[in-house]
């Protein structure tokens, strides 16, 4: 058995030992902390809404026709409302989440335009085609009607 001051010099020396890691180790944390910020979209600080920075780009055309009547509605009863709709509980909901129903003009505007263009629209930035994430799916050209339609504001 090790006698006292043996016992004492093993810890002073693991002590020692230890402190001359606890600088890599506070590196090592804030380059943890330095990369999951760098990662972060920011959503959330502040109270802001969560960002949206996979938009589609588009555009409203002065000319645009696109309204919830002759776009809208056909659109989302085709594509979004057999999941979307607040209709459906459970397990018809096939997963959505249960405030994003696209029965109404009113229900559209309170998913809001950002959040519908970024998962489903077209524009001349990109084409957003993670929804639906099921057949049907519509085309570019209707991704890119949806991009207009919610660029006029969802008339």
């Amino acid at each position: 058995m090790p006698s006292r001051s043996e016992r004492r010099y093993s810890t002073l020396r693991m002590t020692s030992r230890n402190l001359s890691r606890r600088p890599w180790i506070a590196l090592a944390w804030a380059a943890l902390t330095l990369t999951a910020a760098a990662c972060s979209d920011g959503a959330g600080q502040d109270g802001d809404e969560p960002g949206f920075t996979n938009l589609s780009g588009a555009t409203c055309p002065p000319d645009s026709t696109l309204t919830y009547d002759t776009f809208g509605r056909p659109f989302m009863e085709a594509y979004c409302t057999s999941c979307h709709s607040a209709h459906l509980t459970g397990a018809q909901r096939q997963g959505a989440p249960t405030d994003h129903n696209f029965d109404t003009l009113e229900a559209c505007h309170e998913a809001g335009a950002d959040h519908i263009d970024q998962t489903t629209a077209a524009g001349p930035d990109r084409v957003n085609d993670s929804m639906p994430p099921i057949y049907p799916a519509p085309s570019e050209a209707e991704r890119r009607q949806l991009g207009e339609w919610l660029a006029c504001g969802m008339p």
